[in-house]
């Protein structure tokens, strides 16, 4: 698959299932690692979550939303199950995050840059046929979830890739616009 078809042909898939080969997950990280990023800072951080880890962490999510919004009792048990079954969507979770440094300007560049790592691996999975979904939600700046995933508190997680072999429909291609403005002679 070449690179247009990969940018062209790739959907988010939002069933998942299967296993993946550790070796093809660390492929996948391999390759978000060619993204550009200026300075060559390298800011990217890449936690795979799978297993019962999924269900650790989707606890930890939901209880923390539960507790954001004041649910108590019934709401509380229910909401906490939904945010579960949310993580469980798939078999393998990238958490893709970046620091934030001190200096505004490259802490831009290196979101940026992170942001760039996260579509190789949208990309990259899509050519070896695996599915993948970008998703983040309130949850990716909660400082207890940051912890528990070995994060500093200050760090940004830019994505939640959730990875797998794609069960189900995936949303057909669509239109897309266009909004080039053309700026000097041609």
């Amino acid at each position: 698959m070449d690179a247009i078809e990969a940018i062209r042909g790739r959907r988010s898939a939002p069933r998942l299932g299967g296993t993946i080969a550790r070796e093809r997950i660390l492929e996948l990280i391999e390759l978000a690692t060619y993204a550009p990023n200026h300075r060559l800072t390298e800011p990217w951080r890449f936690t795979v979550v799978a297993g019962d880890a999924r269900e650790r962490l989707g606890r930890l999510w939901g209880t923390r939303a539960a507790e954001a919004r004041g649910l108590t009792d019934e709401e509380r048990v229910l909401s906490i199950e939904r945010d579960v079954e949310k993580l469980l969507r798939a078999p393998v979770l990238i958490i893709v995050s970046t620091r934030t440094d001190d200096d505004s300007v490259v802490a831009e560049e290196d979101f940026a840059a992170t942001a760039a790592a996260v579509q190789n691996i949208l990309l990259a999975a899509h050519a070896r046929g695996l599915g993948a979904m970008w998703r983040t939600g309130a949850m990716v700046r909660d400082p207890q979830v940051k912890a528990a995933l070995g994060l500093d508190a200050r760090d940004r997680i830019v994505a939640t890739v959730y990875l797998g072999e794609p069960s189900g429909s995936v949303a057909p291609e669509r239109a897309r616009a266009l909004p080039a403005v053309w700026w000097g002679d041609d």
